[in-house]
């Protein structure tokens, strides 16, 4: 037997450990089995099946392996039985050499195909992955390779054989054993492509294979204006939102549209019923991926797609001939820099996948893609019809239907997971375009141009990496990032000046905690401790902050820490009380100085005084220290307010893994000037008891829950979408995205334009010619989510509501029908 590929060995043994677990379940299966049959013979039967398979089990498992390892040897290699010389040039068979098959070959070969089927049914998603894998491990073809469910099943049969000569054990034991291994290898072979891909091991999925034969359906030559074999016919498509609008193809048997859902009569299509969207045969299966990777898509269905990515209708903008059909009349309308004119006017540009759609349904293998192209069709219908959506920027992400449409048949987690880049992508660009009103001057106009570059990159390039999408949004989140922190800085730097106080806040935070630490030990009364660890330590920060300071000011502010504890200590001599007497001005002017640096509020300072002067009266009475007693004070006081404040470099770092946001409060931090440059927004400016009338539409008051995302056929969302008002919305803020907030009475649009380090403050910005900022902090914010003042501009995100709204209509329909 021929040495294995490792990669094959590592995966033959994950198959192997799969059997095992099978034959487990399967002769529990048999007991079970047994105990709920109704009739004696077929008890006993089963019984006998179970201690037969029970006392060769491990013969079982060594068969299976041999019989894997066996075919895993004599598989054909890439390179061998299929290579195009072989195919193009088939050695003549004489008739002396043709013999028949006896009946038990033939019972083999349709077990096996019996078998395979029911192996692959409930992981096809897992199975497309590892086909993929395959065509990058040397020797190894990528249609015959040995992980297969009908390699599988020819080593179940044989396994089985080995066991027992008994035909209606054999029977018995294959039934069960399939069943119980048909579960197993969702499992087995999402482990064996996260195998793959954690030995480096690439997707082989974009390779085109040339197929013989000139006038097959699928050739792959062009024949008079096709495109792989597959004709491109002349349709039309018009664009009526909330109406019913529908595609004719020049063939039998098309799917009609209506108003978006998916109303079908082929193979694999959907049927309109009430409780929503059933798929056809095929439909999706298995667990998650592990990951998000483009998946295996059918390569002439890929081939197709690229050419008609790079048409001027899939917005590559390199004119018809380059895609390598005719340009006719449904191309025209497209602009070279990927806007959609009809008429002398913007237009809604046409749904590619309804206008092709008999040509991708041909290309497509399988039912479970019939199926996704529906899907990705009704779901650009709703787009395409979205209110919210400006029509430039419809028209972008109109330009991306085909790579939605290659993500949605490689990986299934793009219905399932609303984190998945494609989805992430084409949400965030609809989300950020809801923030500007006018895309004809700047902002509005230099964002249209970025996504505008954004979306020809990826219909252009490779869209079937899902790592290009990451770096478009990378990109996106950069150029958000960039223009909010411009406009901020154009209107005074308020985000600079933010910055400042929060960290001088932070910093007089960490001394403060440094200060209880050193003087918990020191004797001294409750509310000179408090005053000089949450007071005073602001003041020795903001001095250390401020070099231009007076140099003996602040060697005064230093030591007034240790003379302020000094000066309540009692004093019996005449000579104390006269050296007390003659510093007391001195110390109150160098603490009132303090206070005056940071700003204190008056009747905190009338607070502490009131304290203060009994205790100074009282310090003229009682029993003095001892000289040691007042030197080991003064000396603990000293090596206290000796440690230097903390610098910028010792804080930790405010986006540390587990660190939480920091409730700071500027509110009594800020000058008049400096509140009103930032539009601070305190509690007492909002009417909390006033009535908020919520003018919005009923859509928009009920949230998506995650069954409202679910397509039946296809994997649940994993997920509920993001909250769009309450508490939590706080925790889901993003820059650059455009909120309504209930102020004075009306509802407002407002922008994020900056998030603080630690979370702690937020500004938004509003208005359009002369913006303003709001600046709040993160308990003020969270309070106004709270109380439902600030809400979400979109109920949800865009490719979330065109699902809702497209089951919602076929709910609609069911109902009619």
């Amino acid at each position: 037997m021929n040495r294995l590929n490792p990669h094959v060995d590592a995966a033959l043994q994950r198959v192997r450990l799969a059997a095992e677990q099978a034959a487990e379940r399967g002769a529990e299966g048999l007991g079970l089995a047994a105990l709920s049959s109704g009739q004696a013979k077929r008890r006993d039967a089963l019984l006998s099946a179970q201690f037969l398979f029970r006392k060769h089990q491990a013969l079982f498992s060594q068969r299976f392996d041999q019989s894997m390892r066996q075919q895993a040897a004599e598989a054909p290699s890439a390179g061998g039985a299929t290579a195009p010389s072989a195919r193009s040039a088939p050695k003549a068979t004489q008739w002396d050499e043709l013999s028949l098959m006896d009946d038990d070959q033939v019972n083999t070969m349709v077990a096996t195909d019996r078998i395979g089927l029911a192996l692959g049914h409930q992981s096809e998603w897992e199975l497309r992955e590892v086909n993929s894998y395959m065509g990058d491990i040397p020797g190894i073809a990528e249609d015959r390779h040995p992980l297969r469910p009908q390699a599988i099943a020819q080593a179940l049969i044989e396994s089985v054989n080995a066991v027992t000569d008994d035909a209606d054990t054999r029977q018995l034991l294959t039934d069960e054993l399939t069943r119980a291994l048909a579960l197993e290898m969702r499992a087995c072979y999402a482990d064996i492509a996260g195998l793959f891909r954690s030995r480096g091991l690439r997707p082989q999925d974009l390779r085109v294979r040339a197929t013989g034969g000139a006038g097959g359906a699928r050739g792959g030559a062009s024949h008079g204006g096709t495109t792989s074999g597959v004709p491109l016919h002349d349709s039309r498509y018009a664009t009526m939102p909330g109406a019913l609008h529908s595609v004719h193809g020049s063939r039998s048997g098309a799917l009609h549209s209506v108003a978006g859902g998916f109303h079908g009569s082929g193979h694999g299509g959907y049927a309109s019923t009430g409780g929503g969207m059933v798929g056809g045969h095929g439909g999706g299966h298995g667990g998650a991926l592990g990951g998000f990777g483009g998946g295996t898509v059918d390569p002439q269905l890929m081939d197709l797609m690229r050419r008609l990515a790079q048409s001027p209708a899939g917005g590559g903008g390199g004119g018809g001939a380059g895609g390598g059909f005719p340009v006719n009349s449904q191309w025209q309308g497209w602009e070279t820099d990927g806007s959609y004119v009809e008429g002398g006017a913007i237009a809604l540009p046409p749904n590619l996948i309804h206008l092709h759609r008999d040509e991708l349904r041909q290309a497509a293998t399988g039912s479970l893609d019939h199926m996704v192209i529906d899907v990705v069709a009704g779901l650009f219908d709703q787009i395409l019809a979205d209110a919210k959506l400006p029509p430039l920027m419809a028209q972008q992400i109109a330009r991306l239907q085909l790579p939605v449409l290659r993500a949605a048949l490689g990986d299934r987690s793009f219905f399932s997971s609303r984190r998945h880049p494609v989805r992430r992508l084409v949400n965030r660009i609809a989300t950020l375009a809801a923030a500007y009103d006018d895309f004809t001057e700047d902002p509005g106009k230099s964002y249209l141009a970025l996504v505008r570059e954004l979306v020809q990159d990826v219909v252009s390039g490779d869209f079937d990496r899902m790592d290009l999408y990451e770096s478009k949004l990378d990109q996106l989140e950069q150029f958000i990032s960039e223009q909010t922190a411009q406009t901020l800085k154009s209107q005074g730097d308020a985000a600079a000046l933010l910055e400042r106080k929060e960290t001088e806040l932070r910093l007089q935070r960490r001394y403060m905690q440094q200060l209880q630490q050193a003087m918990a030990n020191v004797d001294m009364r409750d509310f000179l401790r408090d005053f000089l660890t949450q007071t005073w330590s602001e003041v020795l920060v903001h001095a250390s902050r401020h070099p231009d300071l007076d140099a003996g000011l602040v060697e005064r502010l230093r030591q007034m820490g240790r003379d302020l504890v000094l000066s309540v200590q009692p004093k019996t001599t005449p000579q104390q009380r006269q050296g007390f007497l003659a510093s007391l001005p001195v110390l109150m002017r160098t603490l009132n100085e303090g206070l005056d640096l940071i700003r204190w509020p008056e009747p905190d300072r009338k607070k502490f005084f009131a304290e203060l002067l009994p205790a100074h009266a009282e310090s003229l009475k009682g029993q003095a220290l001892s000289p040691l007693e007042y030197n080991l004070l003064a000396k603990q006081l000293e090596s206290v307010f000796g440690m230097a404040p903390p610098r910028e470099q010792d804080l930790p770092a405010p986006n540390a893994p587990g660190a939480a946001p920091l409730d700071l409060d500027l509110t009594e931090k800020l000058s008049d000037e400096e509140a009103k440059r930032l539009g601070l927004v305190e509690e007492e400016h909002v009417d909390w008891d006033g009535q908020v009338d919520i003018d919005l539409s009923a859509e928009e008051q009920q949230p998506l829950q995650a069954v409202d995302i679910s397509i039946d056929g296809l994997p649940a969302a994993e997920e509920a979408p993001s909250p769009t008002a309450g508490e939590l919305l706080i925790d889901h803020l993003q820059i650059g995205t455009a909120y309504r907030m209930h102020r004075d009475g009306d509802w407002i649009k407002v922008r994020l334009a900056h998030i603080s380090a630690t979370r702690s403050f937020f500004i938004f910005t509003h208005g359009t010619k002369h913006q303003e900022t709001l600046t709040m902090t993160a308990r003020m914010l969270h309070k106004l989510c709270e109380a439902g003042r600030l809400r979400a501009y979109e109920h949800a995100h865009l490719l979330e509501r065109a699902t809702a709204r497209a089951r919602q209509q076929l709910a609609a329909l069911g109902a009619k029908a």
